[in-house]
């Protein structure tokens, strides 16, 4: 099967867990630098397991005191234009400021009212969502959602019939990375690609793990279904009012109405941004679509830190959040003997802090032009979030981990710049057979294009149209054709094409392969194959 870039998704699902969660020596010259175990401070609870490296005496103060120098750093050696922050700690929002600008080549600057795509943060955010309909009683983690979503269905009777709306959230139903994000690329909405889900092949149920946006926008379906609700409306009632979060929306037509939002920038260079797209997440609304600011996301992250307590009040059972943020899958397995596992709840990533402090964190990405990470640190009650306006190259990951450096140790461990900007570097390789490919010297031949042109069905992306225009192919997917692709001649019956997306990073080139005689009979696109199965190739209609 061709390699896949990593995605937005597959990156945020693991960075933050994994690295932060990373054992780490000591820096030279600070405080346990070449000492035992032993020698270190530890603040022992009454179990073993809630051993931790105690936080050395004020540093929750001086570390808010040198966010701003952070900030001011990470952005100075990224470049990216944006970034809004704030901390919370003990059920106070005790820091947040904005810095840069919305828009790069505009004066407006960012401020804590700024409002930001937030991505795959998302995901938490609307697990809150459900986890409050499980406080009410309306359904339960391990509620099936077949019974709620009539007609849904994936590729195994059995699995369909049993994945509950936990399985789901924790992506261990057996779909693949990624699966239907395709789809939604080509135009296609949330109900067409929730129900063509079924032509995806399944791993193993339960036993792998498919970070897959999806997967948790099916759960998130079937719980609004159960309230009578579509999910935008109960993402407001349930959770945005109460905590007066009036600047939060999971609709995209609400984020576009705001006047003080930041605009998406993408990489174009090592330290260069570009205000290029636009992304509207509506499709996948429960796992990236959600917009605010840091001042909302501050008062969701009380509520979490306050184990469903908000301003003196349950507002959700802390029996119904716990399964939410503790272990439910492995995201992410190890390599090494002395490596630790990735760890997810329900759609929230979970871990161990090198001072042996669980950790709470997610981040979101476009590769269009967002990047956000949460982290939140339980037993310190301190949570961050740090948003911003550019393409995800580790910078709000770098922020958060800095910070909480300070907060654990009083000083830095990492080069967090560096560590981060390593692991997203994979957002950006080229998908596609032929990205980085030099085009044959002496082509075969190509049949006329006329033997090519014509309407192509396939079950999972539906009818595709290659008509043949001022001498060139160009290729018609999505609803209605509305995703249309130049056709460039390479080899033979073999054509080329520059894919666009969220999922096609700068260099993507694709194939596509005409089999079959004059006319061609079907056609492969490798751009549209799948991380499980083929289901890119169209067969010729009629």
């Amino acid at each position: 099967m061709r390699h896949r870039p990593l995605t937005g998704t597959a990156v945020a699902a693991v960075l933050v867990t994994v690295l932060a969660g990373c054992t780490l020596p000591p820096a030279e010259g600070a405080p346990g630098a070449g000492t035992t175990g032993q020698d270190v401070p530890v603040t022992t609870g009454a179990m073993p397991y809630q051993d931790v490296v105690t936080l050395p005496e004020g540093s929750v103060d001086r570390a808010v005191e040198e966010l701003p120098d952070i900030v001011r750093t990470v952005m100075g050696r990224t470049g990216i234009p944006g970034a809004a922050v704030a901390v919370v700690h003990g059920g106070e929002t005790v820091f947040a400021e904005g810095y840069g600008v919305r828009k790069l080549g505009e004066d407006a600057a960012v401020d804590t009212d700024t409002v930001f795509q937030i991505a795959s943060l998302s995901k938490p955010v609307g697990a809150t969502v459900v986890a409050r309909q499980v406080s009410q009683g309306v359904l339960d983690w391990t509620t099936p959602v077949a019974g709620l979503l009539p007609g849904f269905g994936l590729a195994d009777p059995w699995v369909s019939t049993h994945a509950t709306i936990g399985d789901f959230y924790a992506h261990r139903t057996g779909l693949s990375m990624a699966a239907g994000d395709s789809l939604e690329d080509i135009g296609y909405d949330r109900d067409y690609v929730i129900d063509h889900l079924r032509y995806q092949p399944l791993n193993p149920f339960r036993a792998s793990y498919g970070y897959a946006n999806f997967g948790i926008t099916v759960g998130a379906e079937a719980v609004a279904a159960a309230a009578g609700e579509d999910w935008e409306t109960l993402s407001e009632e349930q959770l945005y009012r109460p905590l007066g979060m009036d600047l939060t929306s999971s609709r995209h037509d609400d984020f576009l109405a705001r006047e003080n939002r930041a605009t998406l920038h993408t990489k174009v260079g090592d330290r260069t941004f570009e205000a290029l797209y636009e992304r509207d997440a509506d499709a996948q609304s429960p796992a990236g679509g959600v917009s605010s600011t840091v001042e909302d996301l501050s008062e969701w992250m009380k509520l979490i830190l306050a184990s469903g307590t908000y301003d003196g009040e349950e507002l959700l059972a802390e029996d119904a959040l716990l399964p939410a943020i503790s272990t439910q899958s492995i995201s992410f397995h190890p390599t090494a003997p002395d490596q630790r596992a990735g760890q997810y709840g329900f759609g929230f990533g979970v871990g161990v802090q090198p001072g042996g402090r669980v950790s709470l964190s997610h981040s979101g990405a476009f590769t269009l032009g967002a990047a956000t990470t949460v982290q939140m640190i339980p037993s310190a009650d301190i949570g961050v979030v740090v948003l911003t306006n550019a393409g995800p190259v580790g910078a709000p990951e770098a922020i958060a981990a800095a910070f909480l450096d300070e907060v654990q140790f009083g000083y830095g461990v990492r080069d967090w710049v560096e560590a981060y900007g390593n692991v997203t570097a994979g957002y950006y390789a080229p998908a596609g057979d032929l990205a980085g490919e030099t085009p044959p010297t002496d082509p075969a031949q190509a049949k006329p294009l006329s033997a090519y042109a014509g309407q192509y069905t396939n079950e999972y992306y539906g009818t595709a149209t290659v008509r043949e225009e001022d001498g060139v192919l160009v290729l018609a997917v999505g609803p209605d054709g509305a995703s249309t692709f130049v056709l460039e001649h390479w080899d033979g019956d073999t054509f080329a094409f520059v894919p666009r997306g969220e999922n096609a990073p700068a260099g993507s080139l694709s194939s596509v392969a005409f089999t079959g005689g004059a006319p061609a009979t079907s056609m492969t696109v490798d751009f549209f194959r799948t991380t499980t199965g083929d289901l890119g190739t169209w067969q010729r209609a009629g």
